[in-house]
């Protein structure tokens, strides 16, 4: 458990998530950061029909279902591929209401912003991966 989190502090400080904090929340800043990050979580979760941006495909992440909207580009990437088969291993291809991510909340915040600062994909991989075992013991 100690090396888990020991791993997933590593990653990225807490102070630099107000990239992710939902639009209710936000400064006239984060709007335009939001282009550019690659992720945003949407201030109305749960709420159908709402508009995604241009580029941008939504995501719903861990139990709760939070919704993220996540930047086309990053459905390429290795970090990315990985969680869609973790995705497809545990919900099947034939989703219904949107993509929807298995891992929590913090971790999924922590991989795009790591994704954002340009950190190796293995050390993501490595990650994400012990935190499926981990997962799989609770």
């Amino acid at each position: 458990m100690k090396q888990l989190i020991r791993r997933l502090s590593r990653f990225a400080d807490s102070s630099q998530y107000s990239l992710l904090r939902s639009n209710s929340q936000s400064t006239p800043s984060t709007a335009t950061a939001h282009r550019g990050s690659g992720v945003s979580r949407s201030a109305h979760r749960r709420v159908a029909g709402k508009t995604v941006p241009e580029g941008h495909v939504p995501v719903y992440v861990g139990d709760e279902m939070e919704r993220f909207t996540v930047s086309a580009e990053l459905l390429n990437h290795p970090v990315f591929i990985w969680l869609l088969n973790k995705s497809a291993q545990e919900y099947g291809y034939e989703q219904r209401g949107g993509l929807r991510i298995p891992c929590h909340v913090l971790v999924f915040e922590r991989a795009i912003d790591s994704l954002r600062l340009g950190h190796e994909s293995s050390d993501l991989e490595d990650l994400l991966g012990s935190v499926f075992i981990f997962e799989d013991y609770l």
